[in-house]
């Protein structure tokens, strides 16, 4: 998957405006319950909003970068505690996919 392009990025930071964070990273770190619920999300969603409540603005930028390493998700945005994460999946359901529900 090649990394989306600024005018790309500009668009679904557009779509994930509304969203609300459905994963939440917290005190015990990246999981395997974690990575697996945020691994669901991604497979549904393709774009999603994760919460990160972990200490400073250092250790929330490693579990952002842990996130994605783990997921091979993209960055799309990210704004204080929350990362906003992008995984295309060709066979998403087009009822739970926010790419698809947007257009």
């Amino acid at each position: 998957m090649t990394p989306p392009t600024s005018k790309e990025l500009r668009q679904l930071r557009a779509q994930a405006h509304s969203l609300k964070p459905v994963v939440t990273l917290a005190g015990k770190g990246l999981t395997p319950s974690v990575l697996e619920e945020l691994n669901r999300a991604l497979n549904d969603h393709e774009l999603i909003k994760v919460k990160i409540a972990v200490g400073d603005r250092e250790q929330r930028e490693s579990a952002i970068g842990e996130l994605c390493a783990q997921s091979q998700a993209f960055l799309v945005q990210r704004v204080g505690n929350i990362a906003t994460l992008l995984k295309l999946n060709p066979q998403a359901d087009p009822r739970k996919s926010n790419l698809h529900r947007s257009r």
